[in-house]
């Protein structure tokens, strides 16, 4: 009998691994013994965390990131045929969503392994919660160009949408790019379209709020270097 997949959410940031992860998922991640992650130091960190009785040398990990060879990732399912249980991770939040683990699920939906999303802490669904935008249709575009040409045409092009297709759009951006990500969303934004910045989720210091572009100038909150999901809406 073949094993199963399960998706593992880490915590966002530092906080308690009981604040936001169901005690189940505690209880299944100390029964697997094979893992998936972006990186293993960081998941041996957290699993110690998650289940201090857990003995971290015991277990195999296989690495997946933008080093990764696609080709050898199907390799790393290989004990589900054994009758294994292999949990995948991401470097915090829930796998598979603006994560590399989803080709991991891709994988495993095509060879008709069973497939096991836990509940935990998603960024994208948290924010959303929070802005007051519709959440009735929404669309997430990851990180906007680095280019200042192209994400300026990328802004212009979500706002378009968001008056055309009432649907909030939602994006990232590297922590040292969030300020000028957000100037030039102020710059290049009709001033009543409402963003939403939210900033470590989840954290002590978590920080989510929503105005019309025009009022966030003088309201900016320190961003630099930490972890944000910006919204933007009619």
């Amino acid at each position: 009998m073949n094993g199963s997949l399960y998706l593992i959410p880490v915590t966002l940031g530092d906080t308690p691994h009981n604040k936001v992860i169901p005690e189940e998922n505690r209880e299944i991640v100390g029964t697997i013994k094979y893992f998936i992650v972006e990186n293993i130091r960081t998941a041996r960190r957290f699993l110690k965390k998650a289940e201090p009785a857990i003995n971290i040398d015991d277990l195999t990990f296989f690495e997946l990131n933008k080093h990764t060879d696609k080709t050898q990732i199907d390799t790393y399912l290989k004990p589900i045929c054994d009758g294994q249980n292999i949990g995948l991770m991401s470097e915090a939040g829930v796998p598979a969503i603006a994560d590399p683990g989803a080709d991991v699920v891709a994988i495993a939906q095509r060879n008709g392994y069973k497939v096991i999303p836990l509940v935990g802490p998603s960024s994208i669904l948290l924010s959303l919660m929070a802005s007051g935008f519709n959440g009735q249709s929404f669309a997430f575009n990851g990180y906007l160009p680095i280019d200042a040409n192209e994400r300026i045409r990328k802004i212009k092009q979500m706002e378009n949408r968001i008056f055309h297709e009432d649907q909030t759009q939602i994006f990232i951006e590297t922590p040292y790019r969030n300020e000028k990500l957000v100037n030039d969303i102020i710059k290049n934004c009709s001033p009543s379209t409402k963003l939403c910045i939210a900033m470590n989720i989840t954290c002590e210091d978590e920080y989510i709020k929503t105005m019309p572009v025009k009022n966030w100038q003088k309201h900016l909150p320190d961003m630099h270097k930490k972890t944000c999901i910006f919204l933007i809406y009619k």
